[in-house]
Order: C-alpha cells, then structure tokens, then sequence
C-alpha cells in the first residue's frame, strides 16, 4: 500500500498511519483477550481470581453457577493466560496469572467499573 491515497484527503498520510499501526495478528491477540472477559460471568470470575486463589467448588458457591459451567468459564480464562491453577491433592486451585496483561486487564476493569456504576456516597 506504498504511495497509496485515501479516497478523501484530510491531511493525514497514508504511510504515516499504516507505518504506525500494529500487525492485523496483533489486533487479533488483543481481541481474544478481550472475547475472554466479554461474558458478564467470565468477567467476575477473573475479578475473584484477581483477589482471591479458589477451587471451583468455592467459586460454584460465590458464583451461584453449577461447577461445569465453572469449569468452563475457566477453561476460557486459563487458554488466555489470565489465570493459572495449581493442585493440592484433588483439589485444583485457581487464580489470575501474575502476567503484565492479566495486571492490566484487571485495572482496566477495576476502573471501568468506577466509571460505569458510580456509587452515589
């Protein structure tokens, strides 16, 4: 796309903007994680494991959500990275990844959530 115009012409250039854009893969990536936490569910899940390590039996019971459905939500979470699990016996335990995306991820929501549901004090 070298040399190429925009179809109307506002005084941006055209290398400049596809020479400062990431890769369409690198838009994909960010996409994914955000299809992770796009589920209101999946949201407050990674939000406890954030501050809170769990077995799904406990997160069933604060989520008020059958432990395969559980499972599933956190399935998700963990191939996105955003959470790890470790075992004590037969009990599997999980909790946000100490990942800088994870970090991220969980300030933005933090945030966000300020934003969107102001507490009236």
């Amino acid at each position: 796309m070298e040399n190429q115009q925009l179809p109307h012409q506002h005084g941006e250039k055209l290398n400049q903007i596809l020479k400062d854009m990431p890769e369409n893969a690198d838009f994909s990536a960010v996409a994914s994680v955000f299809s992770s936490v796009s589920d209101s569910s999946r949201l407050k899940l990674f939000w406890i494991l954030c501050h809170y390590e769990e077995c799904v039996i406990n997160l069933s019971a604060i989520m008020q959500m059958s432990s395969p459905a559980i499972s599933h939500h956190l399935k998700l979470l963990k191939q996105a990275g955003l959470i790890g699990s470790r075992r004590v016996g037969k009990e599997m335990y999980y909790k946000a990844t100490e990942t800088e995306a994870a970090r991220l991820l969980h300030h933005m929501i933090e945030m966000l959530i300020d934003i969107t549901c102001p507490k009236n004090e």
